[in-house]
C-alpha cells in the first residue's frame, strides 16, 4: 500500500498556507436574515464537493491514488469560497482574515490547535491575530494530520465505485462541518485582538 511522504505533507502544508493567506472575494450581499442564504450556500458547496471528490476517486488503483491530493486541495478551495460567501451574508466579509479562515476550514481536524487563536467570551468571539511564523507552523501541523487521512482516502481508490461513493459522502459532510463552524462564528460579534500577535 502507498504511504504518505514528506513531499505529500509539504504539498498539503503549502496548500493550507496558500488558502489562508489569499482569502477569496465574495459576490454575496449582506442580508438582514442571513441564515437561510447561508444554509443554501453550504448545501450547494457540499454537493459540489461531493461531486468533485466522487469524480476524482473513480480512476482505479494507482491512478486513483494520484488524485487524492488534487482532490483535497480542490475541496479546500471550494470550502474557502463558501466560508467567504457565508461571511459576506453575515456582513463579516471585510473583517474576514486568515485566522478566521484557517479556523473555519480546519477546526474539525483539531479544535485544540486553535485554543489561542479563537476564544469565545459569552456571545462574542475574540480573534487573536497571529504572526506568519505561527501560521506556517499551524499549516505544517494540519498538513501532517491531514496526511494521515490521505492514506485511508487513497485506499478507497482501489474499490472504484464503492470508493467514489464513500469519499463523495465524506466530502459532503466534511463541507457541512466547515459551514457549521463558519455560521457559528459569523453569527456572533467578532472582536479582533491586534495588540499582541500569537507567535
Amino acid at each position: 500500500m502507498a504511504t504518505t511522504t514528506p513531499t505529500n505533507e509539504s504539498v498539503l502544508t503549502d496548500a493550507v498556507l496558500d488558502l489562508v493567506l489569499h482569502v477569496p472575494e465574495s459576490s454575496e450581499a449582506t442580508l438582514a436574515q442571513p441564515a437561510e442564504r447561508a444554509h443554501a450556500i453550504s448545501r450547494t458547496a457540499a454537493r459540489n464537493a461531493s461531486l468533485i471528490s466522487g469524480s476524482l476517486s473513480l480512476p482505479p488503483g494507482i491512478l486513483g491514488w494520484l488524485t487524492v491530493i488534487p482532490e483535497l486541495v480542490g475541496i479546500w478551495k471550494l470550502q474557502a469560497q463558501m466560508v467567504s460567501d457565508i461571511a459576506a451574508v453575515y456582513g463579516k466579509r471585510k473583517t474576514l482574515g486568515r485566522e478566521q479562515m484557517v479556523y473555519c476550514l480546519f477546526k474539525h481536524v483539531s479544535a485544540q490547535l486553535f485554543r489561542d487563536v479563537v476564544v469565545r467570551v459569552g456571545e462574542r468571539v475574540v480573534i487573536q491575530q497571529t504572526s506568519l511564523r505561527f501560521l506556517q507552523n499551524l499549516a505544517k501541523t494540519i498538513g501532517v494530520q491531514v496526511s494521515k487521512t490521505v492514506i485511508s482516502k487513497g485506499a478507497a481508490r482501489f474499490v472504484p465505485i464503492l470508493g467514489a461513493v464513500s469519499v463523495g459522502a465524506y466530502a459532503y459532510f466534511d463541507t457541512l462541518q466547515v459551514a457549521r463552524t463558519a455560521v457559528d462564528l459569523f453569527e456572533r460579534d467578532i472582536l479582533i485582538d491586534a495588540d499582541t500577535s500569537v507567535s
